[in-house]
């Protein structure tokens, strides 16, 4: 089998686990298309070969959502189908990590936002550092976080997912564990993790594939509500008030109301 090399991640396999880390330090692992694709050709292997497979980010982020620095003004409204800035390519990654024929499990450490609040709503199991930070920042903007929607009303219910949306502010590990959305909190996440691998890569693939067909089954508001997700995230980002707000943030780093 031929190397596969990355530049924005991060992958190992041991046995039937594969680790994808997110490996963009400088721009806060923030989401671009190269980052997306890469993580595609990994979820593309994880569905033929892996029963587990595991999403970490960086001791200070984990993902802080997308990264806007390509938005000059005259790709502001660059979204469409088969655009650069596509948004059903990271709607399909999400799926497809909620949906595929594994485990998947993300270790979250330090600040996840916006967009990568999609990675971990989409996932099987959160484990969850105890100083880990959680937050959708998007209505600061007049964005709509409209893709990762769908993930979270799954995870957490209507009502938590529209409050985090609303107050757009960071919540701690306990609030999301009470809500649902991490499984459990440790100040040792290495170890949390070997704990859960020794006991999940005991289960039989036949089996995962089965049960993860049978849930999604249960649940299929992630197929049902695609299409809106999508056409909302192209509409909100073709709002004049949007291109304002974030072309003022990229290139002065002020939020709306400052001056």
């Amino acid at each position: 089998m031929p190397i596969v090399t990355y530049e924005m991640i991060k992958v190992s396999h041991n046995a039937e686990i594969c680790t994808l880390q997110f490996n963009r330090p400088n721009h806060k692992n923030t989401l671009n298309k190269q980052m997306i694709e890469e993580c595609l050709r990994v979820i593309s292997d994880c569905e033929s070969r892996s029963k587990i497979l595991v999403i970490k980010g960086l001791p200070e982020v984990f993902c802080f959502g997308a990264d806007f620095s390509w938005m000059d003004k005259q790709e502001y409204t660059d979204n469409q189908q088969g655009s650069e800035h596509d948004p059903s390519i990271l709607y399909a990654l999400w799926k497809r990590i909620a949906l595929g024929p594994f485990i998947s499990i993300a270790v979250v450490e330090g600040r996840v936002n916006a967009g990568g609040m999609g990675f971990v709503a989409a996932c099987d199991i959160v484990l969850s550092g105890s100083r880990a930070q959680y937050s959708l920042s998007e209505l600061i903007f007049g964005i709509l976080p409209a893709c990762v929607m769908p993930f979270l009303i799954k995870k957490i219910g209507w009502q938590k997912a529209n409050y985090m949306t609303l107050m757009t502010a960071p919540f701690n590990a306990n609030d999301v564990a009470n809500w649902g959305l991490a499984d459990t909190v440790s100040d040792d996440l290495d170890e949390l993790l070997r704990r859960h691998l020794l006991r999940l890569r005991r289960l039989p693939r036949d089996g995962i594939i089965r049960h993860k067909h049978y849930m999604n089954t249960l649940n299929p508001q992630l197929l049902e509500h695609e299409p809106i997700a999508v056409q909302e995230n192209r509409a909100t980002f073709s709002l004049p008030t949007v291109v304002t707000n974030i072309g003022r943030y990229v290139q002065s780093g002020k939020l709306p109301w400052e001056s």
